[in-house]
């Protein structure tokens, strides 16, 4: 253990201000989407242990990996099992991202630490889940968002389906609802005085996201066809488009009041033509004028004119450019830790308590 024990983890852990304050959370070593679970619940005060082997430290500029305390253990040795059964005991939580079975072979399953501290909540992450017939198959993001059928609505028209990164299965369907899902399993630990093991599969997680569109395929007539819906990018007024000066800028004018102030900036209020807004078959070639006219202007002029204002409008900015844009700059979006600029803890809460230690974000208002 490199010197360190299980009490003096805690101590050794570094004291963060938040509403989590005061929960103990072992992570063990895994990728993606189990440390952004974790980090999630030490920017908002909790204590995060995070057990990894020999040589493979948290990076202290990873994002993903900050306001951790390390713990050095070798599952595959009785001294590192007993580790980490020393921390659970203390703990509140345990978040682990290996395949079903790995944690049950290692003698770490929930039977062995639910009889050690039957308050635990065991929180399980996986692509596939715990059971079924591809819960011990590979996976990466792609394939989860695959299998919901998430990843079949993303794209456009005439266009082969289009991963968003790894943003919906890994982060979304998976690290976010994993972190829901320990604060709900804490939450009932704490009113009965009995843990739980949560199941958080990205398949499920990332189907779970469109739930909106599954509502809209029955209540609006979404088709099934990408890129022809109202927010796919099918409709004019809900896309980006290139300025002048190869930059883009995206728009979501949806209510008519919204529309009529695009039609407004643009020229096109007496225009005939856009007065059917929402009419599909008009929408390609109401489409074409419009990018036409965006090309007319830089970024920055078409910043000037719809910026602000309600049109529902926004540059697209790059990650370089993110963190200086004055909103982001005045609401401390973005913090700097170890060299690196990241995005700061999220979301915000009235008494200013969020952050990780290495930056308070502004405090909102009461």
């Amino acid at each position: 253990m490199s010197g360190w024990t299980a009490a003096s983890a805690w101590r050794r852990a570094e004291a963060v201000a938040g509403p989590l304050s005061g929960l103990r959370i072992v992570e063990l070593a895994a990728i993606g989407p189990a440390p952004f679970c974790g980090m999630m619940l030490a920017d908002h005060g909790a204590e995060v242990i995070y057990v990894h082997r020999a040589g493979a430290a948290p990076n202290p500029r990873d994002p993903l990996l900050r306001g951790r305390t390390p713990v050095e253990a070798d599952l595959k040795t009785a001294e590192g099992v007993a580790t980490v059964r020393a921390l659970v005991r203390e703990a509140d939580g345990l978040i682990e991202g290996f395949r079903p079975g790995v944690m049950e072979r290692l003698g770490l399953g929930p039977d062995v630490l639910h009889a050690d501290n039957p308050r635990l909540v065991y929180g399980r992450m996986t692509g596939w889940g715990q059971t079924g017939p591809l819960a011990q198959a590979a996976g990466h993001d792609i394939n989860y968002i695959a299998l919901s059928g998430t990843l079949h609505a993303l794209g456009r028209a005439g266009e082969k389906p289009t991963p968003p990164i790894n943003l919906v299965g890994d982060f979304g369907g998976g690290a976010m609802m994993l972190a829901f899902g320990m604060l709900a399993g804490l939450l009932q630990a704490r009113s009965t005085g009995t843990g739980t093991v949560i199941d958080c599969a990205m398949t499920e997680g990332s189907a779970l996201l469109a739930s909106m569109i599954w509502g809209f395929r029955k209540t609006l007539g979404w088709k099934d066809q990408r890129g022809t819906n109202l927010i796919d990018t099918g409709s004019h007024f809900y896309d980006t488009y290139e300025t002048a000066d190869g930059g883009h800028v995206a728009i979501g004018a949806i209510e008519p009041q919204f529309y009529a102030q695009l039609r407004a900036a643009t020229g096109l209020t007496d225009d005939p033509e856009f007065d059917a807004q929402m009419n599909p078959a008009a929408w390609p070639a109401l489409k074409a004028r419009l990018a036409e006219i965006f090309r007319t202007r830089t970024r920055d002029e078409w910043c000037a004119a719809m910026e602000g204002t309600d049109i529902c409008f926004a540059p697209v900015l790059s990650m370089a450019e993110a963190p200086s844009h004055p909103h982001n700059v005045a609401r401390g979006a973005f913090i700097e830790r170890e060299g690196v600029v990241q995005p700061a803890p999220a979301p915000r809460f009235s008494t200013g308590v969020s952050g990780d230690g290495s930056a308070t974000p502004a405090q909102m208002p009461g």
